[in-house]
């Protein structure tokens, strides 16, 4: 239903879930788990897996242990990696035109972190045009409430309670559990 022609295909979108990204974020073990189940999902059924990486950031320099995806998710060589500056996975990057390549209409998106990358990869995905489906349970972020942050639990709970009230003419965003994902 997604505003794009001729897109009608998803894809599943790992944002970011690299080893320093990760790191402390609380239930790590549990959402890297779902997230490398829906991987082999869509492998399995043929839908494309697009991995995001944070990429030129003084903290987080391309080709560093940090950098790396965790090594419980491994991209296969056909898949299709990007790598980005922004909070928004599609800004300044090749995403849209791997997207478009596939005929991607629709955004499975998973990852990390719940109140940056994720949350500005899921808008600029429903600003474009996409149908995204946020994975309420295989998204997760680090501590800040060191700088007045709510704790990362409630940063989860609330980027899955708004994100399925979003609307747009001939868009859709939905949330579900990654149990629940449908890629067809």
């Amino acid at each position: 239903m997604s505003t794009l022609q001729d897109r009608d295909k998803t894809a599943l979108v790992v944002v970011d879930v690299q080893v320093e990204v990760v790191a402390q974020a609380p239930h790590r073990d549990e959402v890297v788990g779902r997230i490398a189940a829906l991987v082999e999902r869509a492998r399995a059924e043929g839908v494309p897996v697009v991995w995001v990486q944070h990429s030129e950031d003084e903290e987080l320099v391309r080709g560093t242990p940090g950098w790396e995806i965790v090594p419980e998710l491994v991209p296969a060589d056909a898949e299709a990696r990007v790598h980005k500056r922004y909070g928004d996975s599609f800004e300044g990057t090749d995403l849209e035109s791997v997207l478009a390549a596939a005929g991607v209409g629709r955004l499975v998106v998973t990852g990390a972190e719940s109140d940056a990358c994720i949350r500005s990869t899921i808008h600029g995905g429903f600003t474009r045009g996409y149908d995204v489906t946020l994975v309420g349970d295989a998204h997760t972020a680090t501590d800040k409430t060191a700088w007045g942050a709510p704790s990362v639990d409630a940063v989860i709970a609330h980027t899955n309670l708004y994100w399925q009230f979003q609307a747009a003419p001939g868009r859709t965003a939905t949330v579900v559990d990654a149990a629940e994902v449908a890629f067809a």
